[in-house]
Order: structure tokens, then sequence, then C-alpha cells
């Protein structure tokens, strides 16, 4: 099993890399950009839209409405500051947005836990197999549910 070797970010570190990489894709870090993320990357489990659009109400003591959240969410899924846990319907901050990954999660169904593991043999074996099937990839997405270590 080969797997991609990346520095993985925590805090003020995380915020600065997840601003420096939504500006290198030409997008500017507004504020409310910077306090979606900064509550996305609170959450330990995948978060829906509107988890973190009511935290952002209260922290800025206005209602945000669930749909501004989603295309910010929208907008970091494309520049990789956040994946898209498909089967939850909800996301988590991507704790590497320098590194572009497919995702690949793995999710506990009792705690609600959710890994991100990196397997580029694994994940490009998914996209040669879609383009051998006449299909063109475009953002594969591995979910294995189960249970973790802690929970077992």
């Amino acid at each position: 099993m080969t797997s991609h070797a990346h520095h993985e970010h925590h805090g003020p570190a995380l915020k600065q890399e997840a601003q420096t990489t939504l500006e290198a894709a030409g997008e500017q870090w507004t504020d409310m950009r910077a306090l979606i993320f900064d509550v996305l990357a609170t959450f330990r489990t995948p978060a829906s839209a509107y988890d973190i659009a009511e935290k952002v109400s209260a922290r800025r003591d206005k209602r945000v409405a669930p749909n501004s959240v989603y295309r910010i969410l929208d907008l970091f899924v494309e520049t990789n500051l956040a994946q898209r846990v498909e089967s939850a319907n909800a996301y988590v901050a991507n704790s590497h947005p320098g590194c572009v990954h497919d995702c690949i999660f793995m999710i506990c169904d009792s705690c609600g836990e959710v890994t991100h593991v990196d397997n580029d043999r694994l994940a490009d074996g998914v996209r040669d197999t879609a383009v051998a099937s006449g299909f063109t990839p475009e953002r594969p997405v591995i979910e294995v549910h189960g249970t973790c270590a802690a929970c077992d």
C-alpha cells in the first residue's frame, strides 16, 4: 500500500495554509470565508452546512443562511480546503490543503469520526478503471464505513 507523505496543519498554521491555497487559486480570503473555515476546522466529525451556519450565526450574532454556507463550502471543496463526505452530505476541513489527492475516508458508524487516508496507488487504480470503462473521472471519493479502533 503506497501512501503520500504530507505535512498536516492545525490551528493558525492551517488557517494560513488555507488562505494561501485559496488566494493561489485566484480567490479572495474574505472575512466570511475565514469565519466559515475557522468553524469547519473546529468540528471533530463531518459537519453539515446547517451545523456550520448555526455556529457562524452564533459567532456573528446574526443569522447566516445555510445556502450561503453551501456556496462557500463548494468553493472550499473546489480549491481543496475542505472535503465532502458524500454519504453524510457533510464536510471536513482538509488538514493539508496544499496537497491534492482523491479522497479516501474511513468512517466510524459508532462515533462518527472520519479519517482521511491518502493512497495514490488505490486512487490511481480507481481513475484508471474509470478511464478504461470510457468514463472521465472528475473527483473520485472512496468511503469505507465500519468501526474505528477506539469504538471496537
